[in-house]
């Protein structure tokens, strides 16, 4: 049987069909590009917040002079959230500096280097720049970044420190942080809460004011709680619990000036809070609503 005779391929062309086969085989097993991880972008006048960190004693409402040692120590949290701490015992203070971090780490991808002064972290914390703020931030720092924390709010487990490393020019004081990106999965939908930083600010130096501050604010619409139950879970150390149920109603009135909350009332040992729902709040209260029946 005999064949046709194929016309002979010039030379620059079985060269250029060779590089696009090359050049195809490459793109088939090159790698997919690295995931981008990032954290919501709130506004300005904001920080935000996991609402498992913000529902539970990880950031306790103590005083700074009184923070204790914790090896893997259960802490207390709302139901459905599971955290262990081993550390120095974190406070609300130290919630303020990881907020600010995270405020800044907000506008690129996690795992990246974070690049502020430490003159503009601190006024940002409303602190004067210089003597023992320095050491108070640096402090704070090397609390976050040596903690070990495993955070579980049912759907996710986060295990690690609150700050992943970070370095410190002498001469500029310029500061880079890394923060991890396994924590962005606490930032999806329904899962924090944007906290008003001028409100914080005006609560400092009130531990218990501002671990109702977050609290509440990570709740649209609070139910009822026992003043127990609010002892346990602000991690108050506070012994008699009729001292602080006098603390509790300072902290709330202190609340409702700064007009965090609309209204509250303690009666027969149960705290009902009236807040103010953000407007993704509301359009979240608005979504559970039972449908109208039209009436026939």
């Amino acid at each position: 049987m005999s064949s046709e005779r194929q016309p002979d391929v010039h030379p620059a062309v079985a060269r250029f069909a060779a590089v696009a086969e090359t050049a195809k085989k490459r793109t088939r097993h090159r790698p997919a590009p690295a995931k981008v991880i990032q954290l919501p972008f709130w506004p300005e006048p904001k920080r935000g917040a996991p609402n498992a960190v913000l529902r539970a004693a990880l950031f306790a409402a103590v005083q700074g002079k009184g923070r204790i040692a914790l090896d893997r120590e259960l802490l207390a949290a709302q139901n459905g959230i599971t955290i262990r701490y081993t550390g120095w015992q974190l406070t609300q203070s130290d919630l303020d500096v990881w907020e600010q971090a995270l405020h800044l780490a907000r506008t690129q991808a996690l795992g990246t280097r974070c690049r502020f002064t430490e003159r503009g972290f601190l006024k940002a914390l409303g602190r004067q720049p210089g003597g023992q703020n320095v050491d108070w931030l640096r402090s704070a720092f090397a609390r976050l970044g040596a903690s070990w924390v495993e955070i579980s709010d049912g759907r996710q487990t986060y295990f690690g420190p609150l700050l992943e490393r970070g370095a410190r020019e002498e001469e500029t004081g310029q500061y880079v942080l890394e923060i991890n990106p396994e924590l962005a999965a606490f930032f999806g939908p329904t899962r924090w809460t944007q906290i008003d930083w001028e409100q914080r600010q005006l609560l400092r130096n009130k531990p218990l004011a501002l671990w109702l501050h977050g609290f509440y604010a990570s709740h649209a619409a609070p139910h009822a709680l026992t003043v127990e139950y609010l002892h346990k879970l602000s991690g108050s150390r506070n012994k008699q619990l009729r001292f602080f149920k006098r603390h509790l109603t300072q902290a709330l009135t202190d609340l409702q000036q700064v007009g965090a909350v609309r209204s509250f009332e303690i009666r027969d040992n149960l705290v009902h809070v009236q807040t103010m729902p953000s407007r993704s709040q509301q359009r979240h209260l608005a979504a559970r609503r039972p449908p109208t029946r039209r009436r026939r």
